[in-house]
């Protein structure tokens, strides 16, 4: 029998208090969960309450839960919904918007740079364009497929949190040495790990993945992770205005913060309560931070082309 590798809340004790999960946003909250638009949850939020932002909102593509809008219409409402991230967001903390492309007429539209004067006018710094890449998706005719998304990250301040070492990947020469000079017979790079760069190859969530729910485009728990651990101190608070089911909750409770979020679709606010409730219980499975993402075992069957012989 294979092991079980699927990830738990590391929780060590079960919360089973459903007062855990609160309707309406006050800071000692454990979770804010709002049923409805994100604008009354966030106008509902103090100044400067909040440490992290971190999303996916609908990229305006036309899926079930989105009304597809005019280009300009869309940034106007997106704008709306940044502006009041900002006021929340702490002097110290990050905002993390993960977008991809807005599709017109077979054309591609990268959203990041349409929405980027939005931050940039408001007085935010860009401090990446995190690249999510996967290897899984929709395969085009007349394009390359798209095997990427882009997470953008916006600080208020220069005086921002950030915490490397709990994000630190494998290095790929762990033993490595100086070889000559004064460090010779020292270890050349830092025992922790390496930084992980802003390329982040980490599996999207389809139909085999461990945390599939009904959502169509769905975080995997592992990359909001990473900006949990990186952009946040414990007891902090983590915001999403487009909670969807629940993913970005999940990530801040394993990591002992609070979070706030809201959804306007009722069958992914009951996902999220769910997936929520379960992580509160340390009983969620998803998949491990830094798994590899495809380990051989020596015994798979290999399918040949007449071009690899």
């Amino acid at each position: 029998m294979k092991p079980d590798t699927r990830q738990k809340s590391r929780s060590t004790k079960p919360d089973t208090d459903k007062s855990a999960i609160q309707s309406a946003f006050r800071p000692s909250n454990r979770v804010t969960l709002h049923p409805g638009d994100c604008l009354e949850l966030l106008r509902s939020m103090p100044d400067a309450c909040a440490d992290l932002v971190v999303t996916s909102p609908p990229y305006n593509i036309g899926k079930e839960y989105e009304k597809k809008l005019d280009l300009e219409q869309y940034v106007a409402q997106q704008q709306m919904v940044i502006h009041e991230c900002i006021r929340a967001l702490s002097r110290h903390g990050s905002i993390c918007w993960q977008v991809g492309n807005f599709v017109e007429n077979g054309a591609i539209i990268p959203l990041d740079t349409i929405l980027y004067p939005i931050f940039a006018d408001a007085g935010l710094k860009l401090r990446n364009r995190i690249i999510w890449h996967f290897e899984h998706g929709l395969h085009c005719a007349k394009r390359l497929s798209g095997r990427y998304e882009v997470i953008v990250w916006f600080t208020k301040t220069g005086d921002y949190i950030f915490n490397l070492d709990p994000i630190r990947v494998p290095q790929k020469y762990p033993g490595k040495k100086h070889f000559k000079g004064p460090k010779a017979g020292q270890y050349s790079c830092n025992p922790k790990g390496k930084n992980p760069g802003d390329i982040w190859a980490i599996p999207n969530v389809k139909n085999n993945h461990i945390e599939k729910t009904e959502h169509p485009c769905q975080f995997p728990v592992e990359l909001i992770e990473r900006l949990v651990l990186a952009l946040t101190h414990e007891g902090g608070l983590v915001v999403d205005p487009f909670m969807g089911t629940g993913t970005t909750a999940i990530a801040a409770i394993r990591h002992q913060r609070r979070a706030a979020g809201a959804e306007i679709e009722k069958k992914y606010l009951n996902i999220a309560r769910q997936r929520i409730a379960l992580e509160l219980n340390g009983e969620l499975p998803t998949r491990p931070m830094n798994k590899p993402i495809h380990q051989p075992s020596g015994n798979e069957k290999i399918s040949q082309s007449p071009f690899s012989l």
